[in-house]
């Protein structure tokens, strides 16, 4: 299943639905979609947006973000909601070579899983209780964004493996993102060689950490971000299609 919604600007814009969970449900099509910043939205990209019927959209970004690029337009069809779950800002394109992609961007997503819980759950919420198609987004639609779907996807009993892959598939968006960075950086590149990239050993070492410090992602959604047994109910009667 080819994922990506093909835009002009937007190369990061993916629909979460048709993964399969552990006990054989499937996510539901047309209902869940991820996202590089919407701001980027214009012109023929923005029709098409509009007609997806989404009724939700959450913006992870810092608020300083959103004043240096802008938001997703404005639009009646939808509630717009800025939750910004990163609370330690960090400039990955300008670190060094020597920094290993893996372990340092599995620590910066630990720090947002202990920093962001009340905006995590407000989002989780948002997804399990909107009426209608949800989008989210940060600015790649990589980190923030991957550790959020990552979440829901644990809330919906999909397997660790399917998680994995569905953060890696931002490889695929990876030499847009960089171009976009270079179009926004004349004469310059980034000093880091995972910059734009998303390899699983990052989700991997993530999810392995949040079990080391809670016992298991279940927990840690339960016990610290105040995901409670209704609320996943809810989440699963929205997104899941029963088995048949």
């Amino acid at each position: 299943m080819d994922r990506h919604i093909p835009f002009a600007r937007l190369h990061n814009f993916r629909d979460m639905g048709g993964y399969s969970t552990k006990s054989g449900e499937k996510i539901r099509s047309r209902l869940l979609f991820r996202s590089d910043s919407l701001s980027k939205l214009q012109g023929a990209d923005l029709d098409r947006f509009l007609g997806l019927g989404i009724g939700t959209v959450i913006d992870l970004r810092y608020p300083w973000e959103i004043s240096a690029k802008g938001r997703v337009p404005e639009h009646p069809s939808f509630v717009y909601h800025n939750l910004s779950v990163e609370h330690r800002p960090y400039d990955q394109a300008s670190l060094g070579p020597e920094i290993e992609t893996g372990p340092y961007l599995a620590e910066r997503y630990g720090e947002v899983a202990k920093d962001g819980v009340a905006e995590l759950r407000a989002a989780i919420e948002l997804i399990a209780t909107s009426e209608g198609p949800v989008a989210f987004h940060c600015a790649s639609g990589k980190d923030r964004t991957g550790l959020l779907a990552a979440l829901i996807l644990d809330l919906l009993a999909v397997p660790e493996r399917t998680i994995v892959e569905d953060f890696a598939l931002t490889r695929l968006a990876t030499p847009h993102l960089l171009a976009d960075w270079l179009a926004d950086h004349p004469g310059q590149r980034p000093s880091w060689p995972g910059y734009g990239t998303a390899p699983t050993e990052v989700m991997t070492l993530f999810l392995a950490g949040l079990r080391e410090r809670h016992g298991s992602v279940h927990q840690y959604l339960s016990h610290h971000v105040g995901v409670d047994a209704d609320l996943t109910a809810q989440l699963r009667r929205k997104l899941l299609e029963p088995v048949t």
